[in-house]
């Protein structure tokens, strides 16, 4: 134990320093955003350390830093909203698109065109459609295929 506190002490500042980069990998590993702050709390501290020898307060000071703000985060950082989807769910973004079946629907199977690529398709009610009729894309099958109704 004696000698991390000795290493504590000769190196404190690198150590807060070594602290905030392996958090700030971490947030760029995740891409939450909420790791920022304690990344910004642990280089804050390590600036403290050149002015104190006191671990104490140091840890202290990190842990009331990174509570504080990330609760002031947590109250103005902007919400996503939930409407918004991911922008590269090139399948999820096609609800709500209107489209036309690129053949017939036999059994409530085939295919529709949206923005001019084809997409395998599920037909609501599983009836027959006509090549060319329009259709609306209402949710998703699995991972690349539509849940598609006839337009009104």
């Amino acid at each position: 134990m004696g000698g991390l506190v000795s290493l504590y002490a000769a190196h404190a500042f690198w150590i807060w320093v070594a602290l905030a980069a392996v958090i700030l990998a971490a947030e760029v590993a995740t891409g939450s955003g909420w790791l920022l702050w304690p990344t910004a709390c642990a280089a804050v501290v390590a600036l403290l350390t050149l002015v104190t020898d006191n671990a104490a307060l140091e840890i202290g000071a990190f842990a009331v830093l990174t509570i504080v703000t990330t609760l002031a985060a947590r109250r103005f950082w902007p919400r996503r909203p939930a409407s918004e989807g991911d922008i590269n769910d090139n399948v999820g973004r096609l609800v709500g698109q209107q489209g036309r079946a690129a053949a017939v629907f036999i059994d409530g199977q085939g295919r529709v065109t949206i923005d001019g690529k084809e997409w395998a398709a599920d037909l609501e009610g599983g009836d027959s459609l006509a090549p060319g009729a329009e259709v609306e894309v209402i949710g998703l099958s699995g991972a690349s295929r539509l849940r598609v109704r006839a337009s009104r």
